[in-house]
């Protein structure tokens, strides 16, 4: 049995460059999930960092969870924006990352070191309600309960990375 084949080429040329951007990758739940990441996570940033040099004349010195917590919701924050910029300019890099171990291994750990950032601060504003000044122990508290959603996002995130990961 015999069959014919049509092949048809075509070429174009361009000139210039567009910027092409992958708002697809945000109407799925791990782009979700890394914009939900990357604007609490900005609030995480800003509310500790507000509120240890809140240039009211008086001088607050950070506390070793307050640096730790902001020092975790940074990092996480840089990686987070890394992530999702690659995924949104790249249309390659949102399926080829999805499929590496890497995701997976960001996502835990970001997970594990916000718990331990969040219930650290969570721990010390409450152990230590009366040496933080009345205007601050909100904004603290605050950010530590923020801190334990991040966790929970993140938990997410793993559990996708490991699903896409796995195949599944």
């Amino acid at each position: 049995m015999s069959h014919s084949v049509t092949i048809t080429r075509t070429t174009t040329t361009t000139s210039g460059s567009a910027l092409f951007v992958n708002t697809g990758y945000l109407r799925t739940w791990p782009g979700l999930l890394k914009l939900a990441e990357l604007l609490l996570g900005a609030a995480c940033v800003g509310v500790v960092a507000y509120y240890c040099d809140n240039n009211r004349g008086t001088t607050y010195y950070i506390q070793s969870p307050e640096l730790f917590y902001f020092l975790i919701s940074v990092a996480c924050l840089i990686g987070t924006f890394c992530l999702l910029t690659a995924c949104l300019v790249s249309l390659s890099t949102a399926s080829l990352i999805s499929k590496t171990v890497y995701e997976v291994i960001y996502h835990g750990l970001a997970f594990i070191l916000y718990l331990a950032a969040g219930l650290t601060l969570l721990i010390e504003v409450n152990h230590r309600k009366s040496s933080y000044r009345s205007q601050n122990y909100e904004p603290f508290l605050a950010a530590s309960i923020m801190g334990l959603v991040m966790a929970g996002l993140y938990l997410f995130s793993t559990f996708f990375a490991n699903r896409s990961y796995r195949g599944i």
